[in-house]
C-alpha cells in the first residue's frame, strides 16, 4: 500500500470539494481524510494501491463544478496514522 499527500490550489473551498474528494475517494476505496488550510489549499491524505491513488489525483485535478483547481501537488507520505475509512477532518492547519 502506498500514500500520498497531495495539496490543492486554487478555488477550492466553499465549493463542496471536500465532499467531491471524500466520495472520489470512497469510490475508489482509498483511505485517508481531505481538510482544508488556513493558507486557501485544501490537503489530501490517502493510501491504497498506486494505479488508483493515480486516478483519485486526476478526479482532484478536475475537481467539482464551481471548483477552479490551479496546482496539484503530490508527495509520498508515511502510512501510519491512516483511518479505515475516508474522513473529512475540519482542523485546519
Amino acid at each position: 500500500m502506498a500514500c500520498v499527500r497531495l495539496t490543492v490550489r486554487g478555488r477550492v473551498q466553499g465549493v463542496g470539494f471536500r465532499a467531491y474528494v471524500q466520495d472520489s475517494a470512497r469510490g475508489l476505496d482509498l483511505t485517508g481524510w481531505v481538510r482544508n488550510r488556513k493558507d486557501g489549499t485544501v490537503e489530501v491524505w490517502a493510501c491504497g494501491p498506486e494505479a488508483v491513488l493515480t486516478a483519485l489525483s486526476e478526479a482532484v485535478a478536475k475537481g467539482p463544478p464551481g471548483a477552479v483547481v490551479r496546482q496539484v501537488t503530490s508527495e509520498a507520505a508515511p502510512s501510519d496514522l491512516v483511518p479505515e475509512s475516508f474522513l473529512i477532518r475540519y482542523d485546519e492547519t
